[in-house]
């Protein structure tokens, strides 16, 4: 019953077997090895854009804050909502590697409006010399509230961008579960809905520690190189990295196991809905759900062995009856015995 993180669960088996057959010989490194060139081929197939620049990193903060670095001026601003991840978790580290300022969008269920983004854009740039320029908008799919912004969504917001020769980037710690929750295909959900970089997670969907960088627009890559290396994500054992993402790839793992970690979320999610105590906050459409129940359902499902984050208090002490909101994540590892152990203790407490 481990719904804590998606980063919590182990590395596929047959991302670690390849890495064992990684480890024999020798190779060039830093990107240069014969892994790499057969990685950056399938990810361009996969995107359906053949001119891709791909760059492989170990985390996705690296990722995230070396795309926006190379999209994005010292003097610029980049907008996102205030539920992003990339000003939630990343403790400034956009702002450290691109010297730009991140302004804040309103968002509804964690997503911005276009109506909202073209507001803040259309502020900026207003005092001159004085004011910071507009930079990069940042998308992040699936969003820190477990939502997923739909074709549409997505196009309006980059559409908005447009307007004011924003570059878009996406945030994709979570990529392949949005794309499976869509139904639609890695091409549709980035450059052709006007994405111009897209950090393709890896590691919270089965594998060790490897994120892609996938850059649609190739005059942005040798920029890229120069950052990555300048900001010491450049890795020489470069193999290891390569064998991670080539094993993800291969056989459409990476949709198999985005398939399982959605999977298992509907079906906490319609253990939850059947609780008579239970309120989701967002619909949860891909792998994590907020949910409020009373503090006494959250102290018997962690006595019982369930581990999840507790948002905004203290599970074992206060008001047994007052409503507390625990954040559940699966991964692709999760079964179902252990969503039905877990809806059967709080069922059993009704």
């Amino acid at each position: 019953m481990f719904f804590a993180s998606d980063n919590a669960g182990p590395a596929h088996p047959s991302v670690m077997q390849a890495l064992v057959d990684a480890n024999a010989g020798y190779t060039s490194g830093y990107g240069a090895e014969q892994a790499m060139a057969d990685v950056t081929a399938q990810i361009r197939t996969a995107f359906e854009a053949p001119d891709a620049a791909v760059y492989l990193v170990a985390t996705g903060t690296a990722a995230n804050s070396i795309l926006l670095a190379t999209m994005a001026n010292p003097w610029d601003t980049i907008f996102c909502s205030p539920m992003a991840h990339i000003h939630e978790d990343e403790c400034n580290a956009p702002e450290f590697y691109s010297g730009a300022k991140l302004t804040l969008v309103p968002a509804t269920n964690a997503k911005m409006t276009p109506d909202a983004l073209r507001a803040a854009i259309a502020n900026e740039e207003s005092r001159g010399v004085h004011g910071p320029q507009r930079g990069p908008v940042s998308i992040t799919q699936v969003t820190e509230k477990g939502t997923v912004h739909s074709l549409e969504e997505l196009r309006a917001l980059t559409a908005v961008a447009k307007e004011f020769d924003c570059p878009v980037h996406m945030d994709g710690a979570r990529f392949t579960n949005a794309l499976v929750s869509l139904g639609c295909t890695a091409a549709e959900m980035t450059w052709k809905s006007g994405v111009d970089a897209v950090s393709f997670g890896g590691t919270k969907n089965g594998l060790m520690g490897v994120e892609a960088c996938v850059i649609f627009d190739p005059k942005l890559a040798w920029e890229f190189e120069l950052r990555r290396k300048r900001g010491g994500h450049l890795f020489s054992k470069h193999r290891y990295l390569s064998a991670q993402m080539a094993a993800y790839l291969k056989d459409d793992l990476w949709l198999d196991l985005a398939a399982k970690a959605n999977a298992r979320t509907t079906q906490l999610a319609t253990g939850l809905r059947q609780h008579n105590q239970a309120e989701l906050l967002f619909e949860p459409d891909a792998n994590m759900i907020f949910a409020r129940y009373p503090r006494r359902d959250h102290k018997r499902l962690l006595d019982a062995g369930a581990n999840y984050y507790v948002w905004d208090g203290d599970a074992h002490a206060g008001d047994p009856d007052e409503p507390l909101i625990a954040r559940l994540v699966t991964d692709w590892s999760a079964t179902p015995e252990a969503v039905d152990q877990f809806l059967t203790v709080l069922r059993d407490g009704s």
